[in-house]
């Protein structure tokens, strides 16, 4: 673990004083914080440029959903390799390899300039997201070894308000700038992006495990089936960690809502086509909810385990009734609004979840948790992407097709409620030290 000063015992989420504290006494903490965001940033240049470019080179709803699903399919088939990798090999060097190896696979975009090259931005997608397959991961697993037991709370919520402002403020300038300058631009700063994360992560100082050194150099521990099999063990014999864990593969089921963003903000909303702007506003404002939702949940409901498991059914049911009425947004104002709230309690449930993992599965297992985790939430986002998409493509009025995917918030919700408080397993209540 890092060395840092303890934080003050009255410091927490609510009080700003403890992130000024944890990013000031802790500057292994800060080097990847300020790493990501970095990246954060030059990645929605990205992802605005090229949802932009693939509406306008195809006009179909399934452009954007196979480039989402092209990102969201690594983490399904790599993620349990993934985790093991995480858990087995120096973090640090992981974290540096994927920035290098992203930056030339950015790059690769600028060649997707005609509807006859989309095929390539789908390439190119999948190889990116299953480089970030192994960054997640061992980002996550540094965490609880550069950062304190008190810091880790704090740690999370700066990381979810970090990516939510880098979503507000990179899909606003994102979509800016492909506005004025085109959509190449927004390519090139997010390899710069990458650049500089890497040159960054390298000043991290980040202890290796005895497991870890061992394993240096081992073609079996990338591969090893037993490690792999030994975290599914872990998962099924810790019922905490399996409903943490499939948190935000519920979330997941909607996630045709990112591919609805994109069509309101470039048709719905605007008259013909948009040219960025429209996205790059909805998708800010996403960011700007998803920055206040932990904090404003921490600070109403408290910082305790149980505080964090009611939060995140109210984050459900607040996303749920947000996008449904999102759906009947006649303007700008009001769909802002709407999208704001609905991603205030998304962002609740993704760092709140995050943080109760963080806190009861074990440091060796930690990686390949993470890793099982995104598995089941890609799957359910490729699911609800490709479903949209098709839906958008076979004619059903897309305002129809937001009310159904923010009905749908409600079944996770409500799965949620019957482990944690009314059903056969009370999650809230376990014997668990650590719930």
């Amino acid at each position: 673990m890092a060395s840092c000063p303890p934080l003050h015992k009255n410091y927490s989420v609510n009080n700003f004083r403890s992130y000024f504290a944890l990013l000031s006494h802790n500057q292994q903490y800060r080097l990847l914080w300020i790493s990501t965001v970095i990246s954060q940033l030059g990645n929605w240049f990205n992802y605005i440029a090229i949802s932009v470019l693939l509406t306008h080179l195809t006009g179909t709803g399934h452009a954007v959903s196979w480039f989402l699903i092209a990102k969201f399919v690594p983490p399904t088939i790599l993620g349990p390799i993934a985790g093991v990798v995480a858990d087995r090999f120096s973090k640090k060097n992981i974290l540096i390899y994927c920035d290098v190896a992203r930056i030339f696979v950015v790059l690769g975009f600028l060649f997707v300039n005609s509807a006859g090259k989309v095929w390539l931005a789908y390439t190119l997608a999948l190889i990116q997201e299953s480089i970030w397959t192994f960054y997640d991961p061992a980002k996550y697993a540094s965490i609880p070894k550069l950062c304190r037991e008190e810091q880790i709370n704090i740690a999370n919520a700066l990381n979810g308000v970090t990516w939510s402002i880098m979503l507000s403020i990179g899909a606003a300038l994102g979509g800016l700038a492909t506005t004025l300058w085109g959509w190449k631009t927004a390519i090139i700063l997010d390899s710069v992006s990458f650049l500089c994360s890497a040159l960054l992560t390298k000043k991290i100082i980040l202890q290796q495990t005895e497991a870890q050194q061992r394993n240096q150099g081992s073609l079996t521990a990338y591969l090893g089936m037993v490690d792999i099999i030994a975290g599914w063990h872990y998962i099924k014999n810790n019922r905490p960690v399996a409903v943490i864990l499939a948190v935000k593969s519920g979330w997941a089921l909607t996630g045709g809502v990112l591919v609805m963003l994109t069509i309101f903000g470039e048709q719905v909303l605007v008259s013909g086509m948009g040219n960025g702007w429209g996205s790059g506003i909805l998708y800010s404002f996403r960011g700007i909810g998803a920055a206040i939702g932990p904090i404003l949940a921490w600070r109403l409901l408290g910082e305790t385990n149980h505080a964090m498991h009611r939060g995140i059914a109210i984050a459900f049911f607040t996303a749920a009734i947000s996008y449904m009425l999102l759906s009947g947004a006649e303007n700008f104002s009001a769909a802002v609004f709407f999208v704001l709230i609905g991603n205030i309690g998304g962002a609740t449930q993704w760092v709140f979840s995050t943080t109760l993992l963080q806190k009861v599965v074990s440091e060796g297992f930690l990686g390949r948790v993470v890793a099982t985790e995104m598995i089941f939430y890609s799957f359910s986002l490729c699911l609800s992407t490709y479903l949209t998409g098709l839906a958008i493509d076979e004619g059903v009025e897309p305002r129809l097709v937001m009310l159904i995917l923010g009905a749908l918030f409600c079944a996770p919700g409500l799965a949620w409620l019957s482990f944690t408080s009314f059903g056969r397993y009370k999650i809230a209540h376990s014997s668990s030290p650590n719930l």
